[in-house]
């Protein structure tokens, strides 16, 4: 078997991240694009696009299979079920930290969130831009995340504002300024 005949490895990358967030006690998000072969709540959809707690006290009947994320939340109270096309994640972090890992956008629609052509790499994702809202299920024990979640975001909003600050608009991103310190509780 051949590189171009083996599977994908974003299913793969997918679940180790999801193990990672879980193993060390952290929020795992996805950022999801969305179309109409995305199966989720519309109207938490920003700029075809949604960001969703896939923790295990956030949804019930998890799956991470190779083809799709499957599983049941509540929004608002409401109970849901959603499924999204493993193509179709743009992004899987952990919501204390922004640590995780962005994909490039797939060949499922004409343009990409960008406005790029598909299967063209966007650009390097950073944090500490313009965060999505998060749509975060209703946590069973009757408490809700709010929209204070960061992600990394795939491109810059727009080129055009970015001399107002007089940065130029190829220079890498500065990295966020607090960083997440480990407190030994005894």
């Amino acid at each position: 078997m051949n590189a171009l005949d083996s599977t994908s490895t974003r299913p793969y990358l997918i679940r180790a991240l999801y193990d990672w967030c879980t193993d060390n006690g952290f929020t795992p998000y996805v950022a999801v694009s969305v179309d109409d072969t995305v199966q989720v709540p519309r109207e938490y959809v920003k700029n075809n696009e949604i960001v969703l707690n896939i923790s295990f006290d956030a949804t019930s009947s998890l799956k991470l299979g190779n083809d799709f994320i499957e599983f049941k939340a509540r929004f608002a109270g409401s109970a849901r079920e959603i499924m999204v096309p493993i193509s179709h994640v743009i992004a899987i972090y952990a919501r204390e930290n922004g640590q995780g890992m962005a994909f490039p956008m797939g060949t499922h629609s004409a343009t990409d969130a960008s406005g790029a052509e598909p299967g063209r790499d966007a650009g390097p994702a950073t944090a500490g831009d313009a965060v999505p809202p998060v749509a975060t299920p209703a946590h069973p024990h009757g408490t809700t995340d709010g929209s204070d979640g960061k992600i990394m975001q795939l491109v810059p909003e727009s080129t055009s504002d970015a001399g107002d600050d007089g940065l130029d608009p190829t220079d890498p991103p500065k990295p966020p300024r607090a960083r997440p310190s480990l407190k030994r509780v005894k």
